[in-house]
């Protein structure tokens, strides 16, 4: 028995642009995006004067979020409330997707929230120009002192590529252990001469709810706080 740990599946080639592959991944996330999108799209044509029990989780949970982003960013950044919940509601969908079986979960490939990560980043640069001007931005990259210019460059590079890797250290990790342990109890089943792999029963499914379900969550509300204040660290209120 062998294991073999890969990257996601190609599906096909789209030839443009030199050849555009269509992997698991690009699946994933457009599927998910595309349930949200339907799902929110039937949430506001059902919206009701009287709610039923559907559209009060659905308020309170965008009321919980709105208090949160106003706590955190202050309420002159509450506009951004779309932005935070769309990466943290993508973050939770594209990871647990997954659990499904036959699909990727999308953020264990490092170019989803890569992605995510460099969106975050050209918003706070452009709020960092807009409100402090293009020659005030550089002239950040020199406080305290201008011997710390190159480290502040590099950490300025750095919050994109750390947001990431983070997030899909996690997510991808999880997914190799899982994988791992699961060829691993299917060998110790037949080594000791079972005529099925019973260890796998139980096992893989309740380290999955962890790696899936609580790393997955965990790890959308990390990216959603890193998010959150990193921009407001680039809109004050002043």
């Amino acid at each position: 028995m062998s294991v073999s740990v890969t990257g996601p599946f190609i599906y096909f080639t789209i030839p443009i642009f030199g050849g555009i592959p269509i992997t698991q991944t690009t699946v994933s996330h457009l599927l998910v995006t595309l349930l949200l999108c339907g799902e929110f799209i039937a949430i506001v044509k059902r919206l009701k004067k009287r709610p039923d029990g559907k559209q009060v989780l659905v308020e309170k949970g965008v009321l919980m979020l709105y208090n949160m982003v106003v706590d955190t960013m202050g309420a002159h950044n509450a506009h951004f409330l779309p932005l935070i919940g769309t990466i943290f509601l993508s973050s939770i969908c594209s990871s647990l997707i997954g659990m499904t079986g036959f699909l990727r979960s999308a953020t264990a490939d490092l170019s989803v929230p890569l992605v995510w990560a460099l969106i975050v980043t050209g918003i706070i640069w452009h709020n960092n120009i807009k409100y402090n001007g293009f020659v005030g931005w550089l002239k950040g990259f020199t406080e305290p002192i201008v011997v710390m210019t190159p480290m502040n460059i590099i950490g300025e590079i750095a919050q994109p590529v750390s947001m990431a890797f983070r997030h899909f250290g996690n997510i991808g990790g999880g997914t190799i252990i899982t994988s791992l342990l699961y060829f691993a109890l299917t060998g110790l089943s037949l080594a000791i001469g079972l005529p099925f792999p019973i260890f796998n029963i139980g096992i893989p499914a309740v380290l999955s709810l962890y790696f899936d379900l609580f790393t997955g969550f965990m790890q959308a509300f990390i990216f959603m706080m890193l998010t959150m204040a990193n921009i407001a660290n680039a809109k004050s209120e002043d």
